[in-house]
């Protein structure tokens, strides 16, 4: 088993939030299958508009997110997930006056022939 602890983590600021991705935790010839980052929206504050051919499954950990696709804004509360498609353009915003957002979240490429985790 290995642990990926917060604090001993390489964060890089990004605009306004903050993320840590996975990347980092590679040891020797072992990679993970996927890509995985942790990523902290600051109070009333919002991701860059981000669009990207990996799905995306993120979860909640503390906060609210409000997910911006389109015109649409989701409101997704901690320990629930949202499932991003690829190339679907979004943007994540926190709404809140005093409470960062703290999201995980995972990314792979689709399937090749066009499957991805709907199908």
């Amino acid at each position: 088993m290995r642990t990926f602890e917060t604090a001993r983590t390489d964060f890089e600021q990004i605009g306004p939030i903050t993320v840590a991705r996975w990347e980092q935790y590679r040891i020797g010839e072992d990679v993970m299958p996927f890509g995985a980052m942790w990523y902290t929206v600051p109070p009333g504050g919002s991701s860059a508009r981000d669009c990207h051919p990996e799905l995306e499954l993120s979860i909640v950990l503390t906060g609210t997110a409000h997910v911006e696709i389109g015109d649409t804004i989701t409101e997704v509360g901690a320990g629930n997930a949202f499932l991003l498609n690829s190339e679907e353009a979004h943007i994540i915003h926190n709404r809140t006056a005093d409470q960062p957002v703290l999201i995980f979240s995972g990314y792979w490429m689709p399937l090749a022939g066009g499957g991805s985790a709907e199908s």
